[in-house]
């Protein structure tokens, strides 16, 4: 098993929190990692899509008052959002008598609704935490490929062969069309939701045009602007924001979308092997995808992102705002040898970064001249972590 940075995380926000949401898509990792921690803590754990389990929460003030003195995890906690209403009486209960941290951690795959009713419900007692899939500080720089092109869901990446985890993928597609998302209830037919999602993938890196799209699918951009956000929702696709802080220039508003696992964004568009993906259309998009996905990651919590676009053709990938007035402007590149654009440098005037950055696939850090910094896509990661 690779262990998770992310349970550093999760052990803090326990640490000083009496309930954490931990929310991701299915088969993220996100149940493997609760019963890590929960057999290191001794704590109960109840998945909550077990008939047997639910029934043990029948009287739920009983139940927790047999595990006072222990964390209970509660799996999949989408499916009873009503218990969210009395576990606030028994944190309460247990803040007046002196435990104020480390009562519960819910586990669910995101849904609005979800973080809505918590945070609603439980407002000023929980705390919220996102597990995304595997990244390159957890697998290695030595894999940097393999997770790029199968992604990062644990059963695809370490899959014996391509052919199997591309069989993996397909089936996880299969499962949240014909499953995860009609169990949440909206009623989308599951061929028109994959159209839209392979359309998504084709266009990975792109501004996201809800007309176009709406005319591919015979549908409204109303209708498609919901999918999207049933997507994002989801936690399968990105959207990063237009940066908005130089309002002197006239600016590209709509968002650009990614797909956010690359091995998803290859097996909906067929894409079985590295040498398919490294002779496709999609290989930069997909490579910028991988590398935003991967940076942000390692994002800290006080951060914030966008990208920038002017129409006289300024453009930054990707802009980082760390806190105390510092920013970083990151170009993409999929080549070992890369050259930066006339529209970066001319971002780079518009917004004057503390820091320029080129992430490429090599293993070496260089200058390319300009005060610009070529950086290998571990190296950026590792700095980012640090902070």
């Amino acid at each position: 098993m690779i262990p998770r940075k992310i349970k550093l995380r999760v052990e803090s926000l326990l640490a000083r929190a009496p309930s954490v949401v931990l929310t991701g898509p299915r088969q993220v990792g996100k149940t493997t990692l609760a019963l890590e921690i929960a057999s290191e803590r001794g704590a109960a754990y109840l998945d909550l899509e077990r008939p047997s389990d639910r029934a043990r929460l029948a009287d739920v003030d009983a139940y927790c008052e047999r595990n006072a003195d222990r964390l209970v995890v509660l799996d999949e906690i989408q499916r009873l959002p009503d218990l969210l209403e009395p576990l606030r009486g028994v944190i309460d209960r247990r803040r007046r008598e002196g435990l104020r941290t480390g009562h519960f951690l819910f586990l669910g795959s995101a849904s609005i609704d979800l973080l809505q009713q918590s945070g609603e419900t439980l407002a000023g007692r929980v705390a919220y935490c996102e597990m995304q899939p595997l990244n390159v500080r957890e697998v290695g720089e030595d894999n940097l490929d393999d997770l790029w092109h199968r992604g990062g869901f644990p059963e695809s990446l370490l899959a014996g062969g391509d052919e199997q985890s591309f069989e993996w993928r397909f089936d996880f597609i299969q499962t949240y069309l014909e499953r995860t998302i009609p169990a949440l209830g909206p009623r989308i037919p599951a061929e028109t939701l994959r159209r839209f999602w392979t359309m998504l993938a084709h266009n990975q890196g792109q501004t996201f045009n809800a007309a176009v799209l709406a005319r591919s699918l015979g549908l409204s951009g109303v209708t498609v602007g919901r999918y999207l956000d049933l997507m994002v929702d989801l936690l399968l696709v990105r959207c990063l924001v237009s940066w908005r802080e130089n309002m002197r220039r006239r600016l590209v508003k709509a968002p650009k979308t990614y797909l956010r696992d690359s091995g998803v964004c290859h097996a909906l568009l067929g894409i079985g092997s590295l040498d398919a993906l490294l002779g496709h259309p999609v290989v930069g998009g997909s490579w910028e995808g991988f590398v935003i996905e991967n940076i942000l990651s390692g994002l800290p919590p006080h951060a914030s992102c966008g990208y920038y676009r002017t129409a006289g053709g300024a453009e930054i990938d990707l802009v980082l705002a760390l806190g105390g007035g510092e920013t970083w402007a990151v170009e993409i590149k999929r080549n070992t040898a890369p050259k930066v654009s006339r529209g970066f440098h001319s971002a780079c005037e518009d917004l004057r970064p503390s820091r320029k950055l080129v992430v490429h696939p090599g293993r070496d850090p260089f200058p390319l001249g300009r005060d610009i910094e070529a950086l290998p896509l571990p190296q950026i990661c590792e700095e980012l972590a640090l902070r």
